[in-house]
């Protein structure tokens, strides 16, 4: 039962010594594979264009927290996303960060800072503040409970409309409500064909006047186009952006220079390689035992 991994040198050699210390056999690039039909298991980031060349392939792992880079899987291959401590805390920290820019008007005063222009502005109190968070996952609860330990009024949309202690959940017939008291909109959802584009110009005109946005959940959920009419119609004052639309952003593009927007290259988290390579282990310790498999993506759904 092989288990191939691909991916780039300095992950390897972690996963390596991982499965090395729990006396697994991992092999490490497909130039490693003798027998195609030994692989069991693969764990990647972009699997091979063809998964047809391992015959016997049950499961595929994506070594992040996103899927939708994945292809279809072919009939009776599983597929599992990485569950890691750390990308949810990295996200969280991001997130937390652009959310205090935005609302305490970093933009201005870097763009001032160009110039070495010294102007004071209003200084907003956190409790004043209005967060909606777009996903209430595990990364949305745990910037929730970051958040409103500042001090911030924090409401969650959820199509489900579970409940989340401590916060007001908005459920899938409460969107516009929602977004009328977001003063920051943040949006970690995941890409489905029902998020692609979410963030246009219908969802900015329910917004605040002057209000926020700070983007952590996928690139083709936002109309750039869009968001730039937003800013310059005073609809919104400000964005930060982990992910764009396209990805990665052209260097000509407007985005880059706009003094309104920030922009990083979708560094909001990295997947620790240890932990990527611990819950590898978990997927398949449980597999082999006819377990639960942490990460499991229902593919009947989409991605």
């Amino acid at each position: 039962m092989g288990f191939l991994l691909q991916t780039f040198p300095e992950r390897a050699a972690v996963w390596a010594q991982v499965f090395a210390e729990a006396g697994e056999t991992l092999y490490c690039g497909a130039d490693q594979v003798k027998d195609p039909a030994d692989i069991r298991y693969l764990a990647c980031w972009t699997p091979p264009a063809d998964l047809g060349i391992y015959p016997n392939l049950e499961l595929v792992i994506s070594v992040g927290a996103g899927v939708d880079q994945m292809p279809a899987m072919p009939k009776g291959v599983r597929l599992c996303r990485t569950l890691s401590p750390g990308i949810d805390e990295m996200v969280r920290d991001w997130v937390v960060m652009a959310t205090l820019m935005l609302y305490r008007d970093m933009p201005t005063y870097l763009s001032q800072a160009t110039s070495g222009h010294w102007k004071a502005h209003d200084v907003p109190l956190a409790r004043n503040g209005r967060v909606g968070i777009m996903g209430m996952g595990r990364i949305g609860r745990l910037v929730a409970k970051t958040l409103g330990g500042l001090g911030f009024n924090v409401a969650g949309f959820s199509r489900s409309g579970t409940a989340v202690e401590g916060v007001r959940i908005f459920g899938a017939d409460a969107l516009e409500p929602f977004l009328h008291e977001s003063d920051v909109l943040i949006c970690l959802l995941p890409l489905t064909d029902e998020t692609r584009g979410l963030l246009n110009a219908e969802l900015f005109s329910k917004m605040p006047k002057g209000a926020h946005l700070v983007h952590a959940g996928r690139g083709a959920q936002l109309d750039m186009a869009d968001l730039r009419s937003a800013l310059d119609s005073g609809r919104l004052g400000s964005a930060m952006l982990d992910v764009t639309n396209p990805e990665p952003l052209p260097e000509d593009h407007w985005a880059w220079t706009d003094p309104r927007v920030i922009v990083s290259p979708h560094v909001a988290a990295s997947t620790d390689h240890r932990e990527g390579a611990e819950h590898a282990l978990a997927v398949l310790r449980s597999s082999r035992a006819g377990a639960a498999l942490p990460g499991l993506v229902d593919t009947t759904v989409g991605y």
